[in-house]
């Protein structure tokens, strides 16, 4: 090829329902996936290509664009909506690569949509898909043996002029250690963790921290190797960053862990709480969380390193009965929780979940993600102690109670962590206030676009 590669890198929405012309302002954060790709393809060809980025959340896809090949990062949530955007590329004959969660766990579905499939981490493999690709050899799958060492610095720039929210994202580790049986990324990979020197961290957020807003480190559990962990807020210490992640509870029982991370900046984490039941938590393989006094010990330490907690909980285990979501939204609000996350649990392909539940016929959908008539917050299998439309219902009024004004309002008075500093109290009204916005918009949303409603287009192999 005499000229340069036009690479198309897409960004997937969720879904859309006819006529949507608004995305949900809570999931528009940058999808650092893609600037991790853009980064890679310039890396490996430098002048060889050029890199064309869309955020379907945001813009719309011009079907004519004239490229040579297009990039989708595929999750579950997404995966309907990406099979859609590689239907229309390939029904014009240009090869559509995936790569992402999705892909890693289930390449054979995905294989069926993409013309080839990157499974696992990209930093070794996809550069020589490109080389491949440009020397008229592309294969079909790509796969990593073992976990790459190397890791590159994300291209933001092609970021620029499109409205994400205020949250600068960097990814200091990935993975996590625990072996919870509904989590995809343990899945993915396997139950390991690693992390990234944290000079190239440092130099990273250097180019990213503006002074304004906050960072996100991205990793699925901040905490999963405490001593790195450490390290990384040591180096933060002085430096004037504000910061959030994401971490196990364990943190709290890490000696000098939750101090670090307020003295280096930290603002606060989420942490999957998940139930308030010590039965579903053994059942989900999380006894860890029951553990030194449970949640209320938990909360108090880290209430007491002032972080605040943005807690999640998932309903529909085999112990819940009707009674568990006021108990827990009670709880929630009792605690201060800064935000809190009410949803189902969900069976992600190629979990301990999902295997046993279809192992006992309670799975409502072989493939819920692909089904043209699954909606958000639907419950794609059979609870135990209540019916699939209660829990369903259960979610919907729990995000309500929560995020009410009278909730914000006991939250805001009641604990003092809440209003700690004009900044703080501001935040915490703007985004209890933009969740409260959010909670009804995407229940009962469409997986796909429902403007699309041209069939699927299969590999033909």
């Amino acid at each position: 090829m005499s000229r340069p590669l036009r690479l198309l890198i897409i960004h997937p929405c969720v879904g859309r329902r006819v006529g949507q012309t608004h995305y949900i302002r809570t999931w528009s954060m940058q999808p650092l996936p893609a600037a991790q790709i853009a980064a890679l393809a310039r890396e490996t060809l430098g002048e060889r290509v050029d890199i064309h980025f869309i955020d379907d959340r945001f813009e719309p896809i011009d079907e004519s664009a004239d490229v040579d090949l297009v990039c989708l990062s595929i999750e579950t949530y997404t995966a309907r909506r990406c099979y859609q955007i590689a239907s229309i590329f390939r029904r014009r004959r240009i090869p559509v690569v995936m790569g992402g969660f999705h892909a890693t766990l289930c390449p054979d579905e995905v294989l069926r949509y993409a013309d080839a499939v990157v499974a696992g981490e990209a930093e070794e493999t996809f550069p020589r898909l490109l080389e491949d690709f440009l020397a008229g050899s592309l294969q079909r799958l790509y796969q990593n043996t073992v976990r790459p060492e190397r890791r590159v610095r994300p291209d933001r720039r092609i970021f620029a002029g499109k409205p994400y929210l205020p949250i600068g994202l960097v990814e200091f580790s990935r993975g996590c250690r625990f072996t919870c049986d509904f989590c995809a990324i343990t899945a993915a990979f396997q139950a390991s963790h690693r992390y990234a020197p944290v000079d190239q961290i440092l130099q990273e957020i250097d180019e990213v921290w503006t002074g304004r807003g906050m960072l996100f480190f991205v990793d699925d559990n901040f905490a999963a190797t405490p001593a790195a962990a450490l390290e990384l807020c040591h180096a933060l210490k002085g430096r004037g960053v504000r910061w959030v992640s994401q971490s196990s509870s364990t943190a709290a029982w890490t000696p000098g862990l939750l101090d670090a991370m307020r003295e280096s900046g930290c603002l606060g984490v989420l942490i999957g709480l998940e139930s308030l039941d010590d039965e579903a938590l053994l059942t989900m393989q999380k006894p860890f969380n029951t553990r030194c006094g449970g949640h209320v010990e938990t909360l108090a330490r880290f209430r007491e390193a002032g972080l605040r907690v943005y807690g999640t909980f998932i309903f529909g285990n085999d112990s819940d009965t009707p009674d568990v979501f006021e108990k827990t939204v009670a709880f929630a609000i009792e605690e201060g929780l800064f935000i809190a996350g009410f949803n189902h649990i969900t069976p992600f392909p190629g979990t301990p979940l999902y295997t046993r539940l279809q192992r006992e016929g309670r799975l409502t959908y072989d493939a819920w993600w692909l089904d043209a008539d699954y909606r958000y917050n639907e419950v794609p299998f059979e609870p135990k102690g209540m019916d699939r439309r209660v829990v369903e219902q259960g979610c919907l009024n729990a995000r309500k109670r929560f995020y009410s004004w009278s909730s914000i309002t006991r939250r805001f008075v009641r604990h003092p962590i809440l209003r700690r500093g004009a900044r703080m109290a501001f935040n915490y009204w703007v985004i209890n206030a933009m969740h409260q916005k959010d909670t009804v918009g995407r229940s009962g949303m469409p997986l796909g676009d429902r403007n699309d409603t041209r069939p699927l287009l299969e590999v033909d192999t």
